[in-house]
């Protein structure tokens, strides 16, 4: 596994630093939005775990979303769990979901693996309204859940520690872990193996790689990490209702992994944060014509940013690395004839 190197600690540890500081100068409603930044940042994350390393697209990862925001209302309102303890359950529940829905699909590749999914997550929020689920799933008006009290009731530099920097920090402990698991996935033996059946799924299998172990269970560890996110939208919101989950959400988690960058580990922040601003910025430019600013925004990002937003950073920061001169070069000995 490659190991950081000293200035990408140091790069992490002032992002973390920021992060934890966040909250000392931040009103509630964009603490709010800071954690929304997170939660996205996650479920981006586990798609571009699936597509953008192991190239299997979904456009219904919205599904597992839900799967993991009613997991941690049924476990609160039925079975009197903790929020905190409702996480790791989501994640296992979507884990086995999204593993035995690779099965199937591994028979299924590129557009039919997305109308696949497509149909999972026009599907999902129709099983929420059932009514025969209603009594636990509160039907189309939906459910809340109770807001988790702080553990600590303290003021720092005047700055009340309540209930919505507590959720925060929760969050971003939880991103955190979630992201370093990620990049040591990814960097690992296994993280080569899902590249190569990405790029030669046949050179790889004849390489030794079970294909059809590592495609389900990325698939399961995408759909983990989406019900991760939607376990902590739970929390944070402390509403759902089945259509907060339609088919949009799935295609706005696609674009903010386009947007931010497909096979980035960081660029899922870049892409939380294009999905949650965005539509308000183009609300501010335009309030008759959001919908159309915001796609003619998206344009211009694809246009100018082809692959993505982290991308065009990792590639400005090559342009500014010195280029050896041609005359610096190292000669071929084999080419150069003794001096008589």
């Amino acid at each position: 596994m490659k190991t950081l190197s000293s200035k990408q600690k140091v790069l992490i540890g002032v992002a973390v630093a920021v992060a934890v500081a966040l909250p000392l100068f931040t009103p509630d409603f964009r603490l709010f939005q800071a954690s929304q930044v997170l939660i996205f940042a996650i479920a981006i994350l586990g798609l571009n775990l699936l597509t953008g390393y192991n190239g299997q697209l979904s456009v219904g990862h919205g599904a597992f979303f839900a799967v993991g925001a009613y997991t941690t209302a049924l476990l609160m309102n039925f079975a009197g769990f903790p929020y905190w303890a409702t996480v790791p359950a989501a994640a296992l529940v979507c884990l086995a979901i999204g593993f035995l829905f690779g099965l199937p699909a591994l028979k299924l590749d590129g557009h039919y693996l997305a109308l696949a999914t497509f149909a999972l997550a026009l599907a999902v929020p129709q099983l929420l309204k059932y009514k025969k689920f209603s009594k636990y799933t509160g039907g189309a008006p939906g459910t809340s859940i109770e807001k988790p009290n702080s553990p600590f009731e303290f003021e720092l530099f005047g700055r009340a520690f309540n209930a919505d920097v507590w959720l925060y920090l929760f969050v971003l402990a939880i991103t955190v872990v979630l992201f370093l698991c990620a990049w040591n996935l990814v960097r690992g033996r296994i993280g080569r193996a899902l590249v190569a059946i990405r790029d030669q799924p046949m050179a790889a299998q004849a390489m030794g790689v079970n294909t059809a172990i590592y495609k389900s269970l990325t698939f399961g560890v995408s759909a983990m990490y989406t019900g991760i996110a939607g376990a902590l939208n739970a929390i944070t919101v402390q509403y759902l209702a089945p259509d907060s989950f339609h088919m949009f959400l799935s295609v706005f988690l696609l674009v903010g992994m386009v947007i931010g960058g497909m096979g980035f580990i960081p660029s899922a922040l870049f892409g939380a944060v294009v999905i949650v601003y965005l539509p308000n910025f183009a609300a501010d430019i335009s309030k008759s014509l959001p919908g159309a600013i915001y796609g003619v925004l998206l344009i211009l990002l694809v246009y100018f940013m082809p692959q993505g937003i982290w991308g065009a950073l990792d590639r400005l920061r090559t342009m500014r690395l010195p280029q050896r001169s041609k005359d610096a070069a190292i000669p071929n000995p084999g080419t150069q004839r003794p001096t008589p």
